[in-house]
């Protein structure tokens, strides 16, 4: 009977000693992956691959910040800036080349295929504007 005794009292201290490890070190906080972002794009994969700038809005037919984003960015059009919506479905391929697995995603590409800027969820249109200017800014006008 005794040993019984021991074996709960031993079974106890160590549910609280584990309770109090656990307390002081805290429990692990649910993580989540980082999302895929693309450093430089071939530029042959999209519309108007001679346009100086693109902007690639990858984005999902269902997706309603997919819609205001791309009613953003497609008033960026000109002759400088090729933009371009590419559909989760549609364009599946685009997606699983790049890696893009969240939505909406939009790059800004320079005249190399480097990706210059993004953002990943729906830009305020000051936002999108000023980084389109910077991007270009420093493109033009590189640190000496």
């Amino acid at each position: 009977m005794e040993r019984i005794l021991v074996l709960v009292a031993l079974a106890g201290l160590a549910g609280v000693v584990a309770f109090a490890v656990r307390r002081r070190l805290g429990t692990d906080a649910p993580t989540r992956p980082a999302w895929v972002v693309p450093d430089h794009v071939d530029r042959a994969d999209l519309v108007r691959p001679t346009t100086p700038w693109m902007v690639a809005v990858f984005s999902s037919a269902t997706c309603l910040a997919c819609r205001a984003t791309w009613e953003k960015a497609r008033q960026l059009e000109s002759d400088e800036v090729a933009v371009q919506d590419i559909d989760a479905v549609t364009d599946a391929a685009l997606h699983q080349r790049y890696g893009v697995d969240a939505v909406p995603l939009l790059l800004v590409i320079g005249p190399d295929g480097t990706v210059r800027r993004h953002f990943l969820g729906e830009p305020s249109a000051a936002d999108l504007w000023a980084a389109v200017a910077d991007a270009r800014d420093e493109v033009e006008q590189p640190d000496s």
